[in-house]
């Protein structure tokens, strides 16, 4: 009989993780226990089925690695019971006793994979990650589809030691009602962060109003921005948006697009609280809450005299920056799973299951569209059209680049697991340090990305 039957999943990038472990024999345990933590494995030891069922639930992250021939529950028996917990957790079964018929009936029966003693440790290997990395799929696949609306929070999900910061600032100046400059690239999400401090401010019963500065017309600012005085032009008073921002938000998006005539008087507003609505004889005094989004560099357009430095420094005095999507990795599955379910609830679609090819562009694109293009990424995948697309491209795409991407995933999970010790990491990939830190630069991997704030779970 060879060692290696069938292999009922094909290979996905995956690190090693969980492995819960079943062998009587208590040398042979230790051995083995010894020899997959050598490989990186996280293993949970058990000399029985039975105490090896305690705690085994369908959210089970691991795999299961189990010897046939044990006293009691065999593993034959201990793989049907497992399967009724979750059909989908793989069981991987290792005899030195078997045969092709015992082999061939566990395979039907849903084991993952069925192995001979004494196996070696590469194949094993091998087997337990392509298993780990079914697993994950599985697991990933189950969320996209159970999300719930509840999980979008507090529209600024991410676990990324940047958005930690970013949420503990936004409440701050959110309690405050602060005047606030938020800064970031096109995309990353500055409308969604001002909507969530109004949202989580004293003020949140009042309006919200956007204005983005680059679609304003200035022959059309004072009636549409200042408001008209009763009997003005023939009709009745009109309210412009500066006044419906009155004890809620304004919020002046894209600001470095607002012409300099149109900033001097928006200061004016600013400072003194009181607009001159057209044709009326007194000003009105507004309460404004002022928070204004840039892409662009400040300082820079003010040297350039294309921004005003006393509007500049009007605004700027209390920043939030919001992070491009490359610079915090670790939030992008978080960040597709809510879009995917927001899509699919829109769209009243199934949620499509997630293949390994684009879990691998998940994990090593660059996302330069930031939340933009990842969002695009998930409606795609909910219409069944980024599968199709993938799978095209992966039929010609060489055979070094798929390399590249595997070996970049393999980084970033051992950094992830090393709370971004890149000591820790090199160790666990069993890397010479120079070799490690030539490959963090090809792939363009910086550890301290993958480290989390004190007390962060």
């Amino acid at each position: 009989m060879t060692q290696r039957l069938i292999s009922t999943v094909p290979d996905i990038f995956e690190a090693p993780g969980l492995v819960r472990l079943v062998e009587d024999d208590a040398a042979l345990r230790a051995a083995q226990v010894q020899g997959l933590k050598l490989r990186g494995f996280e293993v949970e030891p058990f000399g029985g089925a039975e105490a090896a069922l305690a705690g085994l639930t369908r959210d089970y992250e691991g795999v299961i690695l189990s010897d046939v021939r044990m006293p009691g529950i065999d593993g034959l028996e201990y793989a049907r019971r497992v399967r009724a917990i979750d059909a989908e957790l793989p069981v991987i079964l290792l005899t030195g006793h078997g045969d092709v018929e015992m082999a061939v009936g566990a395979l039907k029966e849903g084991a993952y994979d069925f192995l001979a003693k004494p196996v070696s440790g590469d194949l094993l290997n091998a087997t337990l990650r392509r298993a780990l990395g079914a697993r994950r799929l599985v697991l990933e696949n189950r969320a996209l589809r159970m999300i719930a609306p509840t999980e979008e929070g507090d529209g600024l999900p991410g676990h990324s030691p940047a958005m930690v910061q970013l949420r503990e600032s936004a409440a701050r100046v959110a309690e405050a009602c602060l005047d606030t400059l938020i800064t970031g690239a096109s995309g990353v999400g500055k409308e969604r962060l001002a909507r969530v401090l109004h949202r989580q401010s004293p003020r949140r019963a009042r309006a919200f109003v956007h204005v983005n500065c680059a679609a304003i017309a200035p022959e059309r600012f004072d009636t549409e921005f200042l408001g008209t005085a009763s009997g003005w032009g023939g009709v009745g008073r009109t309210i412009g948006r500066i006044e419906k921002a009155h004890r809620g938000m304004l919020f002046l998006d894209e600001i470095d697009a607002l012409p300099l005539d149109l900033q001097a008087r928006l200061l004016n507003v600013i400072e003194t609280g009181e607009i001159w609505p057209v044709g009326a004889d007194a000003p009105r005094p507004v309460d404004l809450w002022v928070v204004a989004s840039t892409r662009a560099d400040l300082p820079d357009l003010v040297a350039r005299g294309a921004f005003r430095a006393d509007l500049r420094y009007r605004l700027s005095g209390l920043v939030l920056h919001v992070p491009k999507l490359r610079d915090r990795r670790e939030d992008v599955a978080l960040l597709f799973r809510q879009f995917v379910a927001e899509t699919a609830r829109r769209l009243d679609r199934p949620v499509p299951p997630l293949t390994p090819a684009m879990r691998a562009h998940l994990e090593s694109h660059d996302w330069p569209g930031n939340l933009r293009e990842l969002a695009q990424f998930a409606e795609r995948h909910v219409l069944n059209l980024e599968a199709e697309r993938a799978a095209a491209e992966e039929e010609a795409r060489p055979l070094a680049d798929m390399v590249a991407d595997y070996e970049a995933a393999l980084i970033r999970d051992a950094l992830r697991q090393a709370n971004g010790n890149a000591t820790q990491a090199m160790a666990r990939l069993k890397l010479a340090r120079k070799t490690f830190y030539d490959k963090l630069t090809r792939h363009g991997i910086v550890p301290r990305d993958f480290r989390k704030p004190d007390g962060l779970a």
